[in-house]
C-alpha cells in the first residue's frame, strides 16, 4: 500500500521518512530495568551509557604523561580542523584505574563548523591498561553555546572540562 498526496510528488518520501524516524525512536525506548536496545545518542554510540564513572577520588589524581596525551589528541584530532594548531587544556586523571573510564577536557581549535571555533569541550572514553591510557574514542565534542551540552554530559561522570588548564 502506498501513502501519498496526488499533487505533491515528494510527500510519499516525507511520510516514509517520518515513519522510519518514529520506528527508530520507538526502538530506543526501553524500560528502566532493560538494557538499551539501540545506540542513537553520543552516549550510546560509544557504549558510554554503561561506562564506569570516575574512579574513587580518595585514590587521588595524576597528570597525564606525554604519551597518554598523544593518545587522546590523536582521537580528538579526527573531530577538529587543523589539528596541528590546536591548543589542548588538560584536567587531572584518576591515579588508580583500569579498564574503561571517561575523561573530559577542552581544546582551543578550529572546528569543521565555524560556530564552534575556539574552545571546545570534549568527552572521551579511554581504555587504561597497566595503569596507562592505551586508547581513546571521542564521545562528544562541541564549542560555542553547545559546549554546555558536553559539560552536562561530563557532570554525569563527576567530571568538569571547565577545570582544564
Amino acid at each position: 500500500m502506498s501513502i501519498g498526496v496526488p499533487n505533491i510528488p515528494n510527500c510519499r518520501l516525507t511520510v516514509i521518512g517520518v515513519l522510519a524516524t518514529g520506528l527508530v525512536l520507538a526502538a530506543c525506548t526501553a524500560s528502566p530495568t532493560s538494557p538499551p536496545r539501540s545506540a542513537t545518542t553520543a552516549e550510546g554510540l560509544l557504549g558510554m551509557t554503561n561506562a564506569p564513572g570516575p574512579a574513587d577520588s580518595s585514590l587521588g589524581e595524576r597528570e597525564l604523561s606525554p604519551q597518554e596525551k598523544k593518545v587522546i589528541t590523536d582521537a580528538v584530532a579526527l573531530s577538529i580542523k587543523d589539528p596541528a594548531s590546536a591548543k589542548y587544556k588538560w584536567t587531572r586523571f584518576p591515579a588508580m584505574v583500569e579498564g574503561s573510564v571517561n575523561y573530559c577536557a577542552a581544546v582551543d581549535a578550529k572546528s569543521p563548523y565555524p560556530a564552534y571555533n575556539g574552545r571546545q569541550n570534549y568527552i572521551v572514553e579511554v581504555k587504561v591498561s597497566g595503569g596507562k591510557v592505551s586508547s581513546a574514542v571521542v564521545g562528544l565534542i562541541a564549542g560555542g553555546k553547545d559546549a554546555a551540552i558536553v559539560t552536562k554530559m561530563c557532570a554525569k561522570y563527576g567530571l568538569n572540562p571547565n577545570k582544564a588548564s
